[in-house]
């Protein structure tokens, strides 16, 4: 995929067509209008862009996902620490962590997290 950005109400639209995937255009329509407030060609140039972004397909008036979201949200996150933090995951978390007290629980599923890193090597 090559181009990851959506825009806060395409995200909305994405989380429709998540949540409900497969559905027909008919039921994506309606849910729009009902979600978003959108006409029907609202709702089909928002589509048309996703697809062309390769987020979304559109085959015989079903739409699918041809990227789930854990997967979208993990190449999104993935690209800010390349293009922010030279892709060092240290750095980011430093940054991130900077002035932010973390709870004993958060620690702990880090340390899990973790964990589970150095049992897969």
């Amino acid at each position: 995929m090559s181009d990851l950005r959506l825009g806060a109400v395409e995200a909305r639209f994405a989380d429709i067509v998540w949540t409900n995937e497969p559905l027909a255009t008919a039921l994506l329509v309606k849910l729009c209008e009902k979600e978003l407030q959108w006409k029907r060609t609202t709702t089909y140039t928002v589509l048309k862009r996703l697809c062309e972004r390769g987020i979304f397909r559109l085959d015989n008036g079903m739409v699918t996902a041809l990227i789930c979201r854990d997967e979208f949200y993990a190449k999104k996150s993935a690209e800010f620490v390349n293009d922010s933090f030279q892709g060092s995951l240290p750095a980011f978390f430093a940054a991130f962590t900077s002035g932010k007290k973390l709870s004993q629980k958060e620690i702990d599923e880090l340390q899990e997290m973790i964990n589970d890193l150095r049992g897969k090597s």
